[in-house]
């Protein structure tokens, strides 16, 4: 396990670093929620080219934020030493050190919350990241229904109650909730978070970004 990052990055850091990085390379960055979700991703990640950052606490909404208050902020600090190009107007491409960055967070309205707030540093400070397709959303399980031994996942409460709907006309089921990354089977994590081949993985757009801020404005 690569547990590097304090003397990397400095002791303000929780960064569980990868061994390979660089602009060219297919390294990645996992941002997520808290050390219990930092561990359940770092148990089952591959520390040659992925790494593992937990955010501490909510980020500020940083669209108008000044860089001092972002510099100092405790996780904006570390995920701006982490990705290595400084901010806005300064950033330096050539010295980004993970070809994409992932956004993991729970399952549930807080997680939801603190993707936005993520996004919205990206698009103020980092905005060339998004626009190089380099920033994207992780999509976890919401929960699972099991039925004849059979486990199906769904991404959302809908689909968890229209899962669970489904099957119990053919017998009996167990409906499980996912409580936090931290909550969800290791096999889980890996299968449908972080495993490339697996995992359920949205690429976020310019476009994106602008069209929630303009429906956050909407509702304020």
């Amino acid at each position: 396990m690569a547990r590097v990052s304090r003397e990397r990055f400095g002791a303000r850091s929780r960064l569980d670093d990868c061994r390979h990085d660089g602009v060219a390379s297919e390294a990645e960055l996992f941002v997520v929620e808290g050390e219990s979700a930092a561990a359940s991703v770092v148990r089952v990640r591959d520390a040659g080219f992925q790494a593992v950052l937990p955010m501490q606490g909510k980020p500020l909404n940083s669209l108008r934020t000044s860089r001092e208050k972002v510099l100092a902020h405790p996780l904006f600090g570390p995920l701006i030493d982490a990705i290595g190009t400084g901010l806005e107007p300064g950033y330096r491409g050539d010295s980004l050190r993970y070809g994409r960055i992932l956004l993991l967070m729970d399952p549930d309205a807080d997680g939801i919350h603190c993707g936005v707030l993520l996004l919205m540093f990206f698009h103020r400070w980092m905005p060339r990241l998004i626009e190089s397709g380099r920033v994207a959303l992780v999509r976890p399980p919401w929960g699972e229904v099991t039925t004849n031994g059979e486990v199906h996942r769904a991404l959302s409460d809908p689909e968890l109650t229209a899962l669970a709907d489904r099957f119990r006309d053919h017998g009996p089921v167990t409906v499980r909730r996912y409580r936090g990354l931290a909550a969800i089977d290791a096999d889980v994590i890996r299968d449908t978070c972080v495993a490339p081949a697996t995992r359920r993985v949205t690429r976020v757009s310019p476009a994106d970004v602008t069209a929630m801020i303009e429906f956050l404005a909407g509702l304020g």
